[in-house]
């Protein structure tokens, strides 16, 4: 277990909703968990009470990804949880495959909108589409992982097979949407409920805050038990994450100190101001580490065994070079780190 959990307050305690129903967390707001085919083996999703023109309903908040399993589960909570009532639209809070998965599936079930923001929108639109590949695998991504340092041919062709990753866990993606934009509000069920816009993560995540319940759907940007990968991938190369996303985090502060957060992994908590500060003190603890390292040149590959000490399987291992990455990023764009590209064409990064 993490000892920083016990800085924060569940709740719930070891409550976890039954398969297929829901646990109602506050006045209108149920929680849902779905399964994932990986290591993280779970995601939380979210059921609010709704009324549109005259029309009760429910709001769905993330959709799971596209299996049958899943597909199953939804319909045993239509069954179980909606009380008779329709879905009246679905919500996305970013563009990731268990987020968005099942989102056209959902909105043609219902015959409603969906609700995101346009980067993420358009991003998970462009992914989906065949033969476009995305972070996860194709050829693009193996260029990028031997840049970076690896040269395992085993896992490289792994990740050239992973091209379209992507498009099996989001095979599709509604041909309209309903845009969702920070600093604005949604209303549900006669109560606002505020856009708070992150980056880092995804290209435009979206949390929502309700001020009169004081409940906030944090998505991905604030978790109880992991660090929100930030990572750089092969479709942004130069790209500078990490401090979008410590930035990003600090739009939460206002936010009031007995808020209920309900993440997408993990269980409901309460303690946001000491999780966004065990955040950036985790960060800096990694980007001192990773500034000591490269002493001596080092390239991505040489820093993922320093940052993560456990064995990584494939999947985890793509996520902790990107992460990897994004923190001498950081360092470089800080003037921190010089960056060269070696006679071998790998990139490597030492103190400047």
């Amino acid at each position: 277990m993490n000892p920083l959990e016990h800085e924060l307050t569940y709740p719930l305690g070891d409550r976890l909703p039954e398969p297929g129903n829901s646990i109602e967390v506050a006045p209108g707001v149920h929680w849902l968990r779905m399964p994932l085919p990986f290591a993280l083996d779970h995601i939380n999703l979210w059921l609010l009470k709704d009324e549109i023109d005259g029309q009760e309903g429910w709001t769905i908040v993330d959709c799971g990804v596209a299996r049958d399993e899943v597909k199953v589960l939804w319909e045993s909570v239509f069954d179980n949880v909606l009380q008779g009532l329709p879905v009246l639209r679905v919500v996305v809070t970013h563009m990731h495959p268990d987020h968005i998965g099942l989102a056209h599936w959902l909105c043609q079930r219902w015959h409603v909108h969906l609700y995101i923001s346009m980067t993420d929108y358009m991003t998970a639109k462009l992914w989906s589409s065949a033969g476009k590949g995305s972070a996860a695998g194709g050829e693009s991504a193996v260029q990028h992982f031997q840049r970076h340092g690896m040269q395992d041919a085993e896992s490289l062709e792994k990740i050239r097979a992973r091209g379209s990753y992507y498009v099996t866990l989001v095979p599709e993606v509604p041909d309209q949407f309903v845009r969702l934009r920070g600093g604005e509000s949604i209303r549900i069920n006669g109560v606002d409920w505020q856009l708070i816009a992150g980056y880092g993560h995804a290209p435009e995540h979206l949390s929502l805050f309700c001020a009169d319940k004081k409940v906030l759907i944090s998505g991905d940007m604030v978790l109880p038990r992991i660090s929100t990968n930030i990572s750089v991938f092969n479709h942004e190369p130069l790209g500078n994450p990490l401090p979008a996303y410590l930035d990003s985090l600090d739009a939460y502060r206002p936010l009031p100190a007995d808020t209920l957060v309900l993440p997408s992994h993990g269980k409901p908590f309460k303690g946001l101001h000491e999780r966004i500060a065990q955040q950036h003190a985790h960060h800096k603890e990694r980007l001192d580490e990773v500034l000591e390292a490269c002493d001596t040149p080092k390239s991505t590959m040489d820093i993922v065994p320093i940052m993560f000490k456990r064995t990584l399987d494939l999947h985890q291992m793509t996520f902790a070079m990107g992460e990897a990455l994004a923190h001498l990023h950081a360092l470089y764009f800080a003037g921190k780190l010089r960056r060269h590209i070696q006679a071998d064409g790998v990139v490597r990064f030492d103190r400047t």
